[in-house]
């Protein structure tokens, strides 16, 4: 799976600077971070919804979109996805509890 990911993140980091009349990718980009993030918003709201209605496939079309548009998000802010696995990888073994406390204590 990491491998289609980084392929996604590959075209992405390929389309930001490109025509935005013939790429999606370019387009939202030329819009700004605020768009940007805002889209990521909406595919958020939208995957919620499908989970709630139990449409297992919307969950998965929404997740694909909410991915796509974590991944534009990250590419905007000079980030990747192993700038969030790396993350991850950091929080692994920590009870899920303990890690919120500890990022409200600072």
């Amino acid at each position: 799976m990491a491998d289609t990911l980084d392929a996604l993140e590959a075209v992405i980091r390929e389309r930001r600077g490109g025509d935005p009349d013939s790429s999606y990718v370019a387009r939202l980009t030329a819009k700004g971070r605020a768009k940007i993030a805002q889209k990521l918003g909406e595919e958020a709201v939208e995957t919620v919804i499908a989970a709630i209605e139990d449409d297992k496939a919307g969950i998965v079309s929404e997740a694909a979109d909410l991915i796509f548009h974590l991944a534009v998000l990250l590419a905007d802010a000079g980030l990747n996805l192993d700038d969030v696995r790396a993350e991850l990888a950091r929080r692994e073994g920590v009870s899920g509890i303990d890690e919120k406390a500890s990022r409200n204590a600072d």
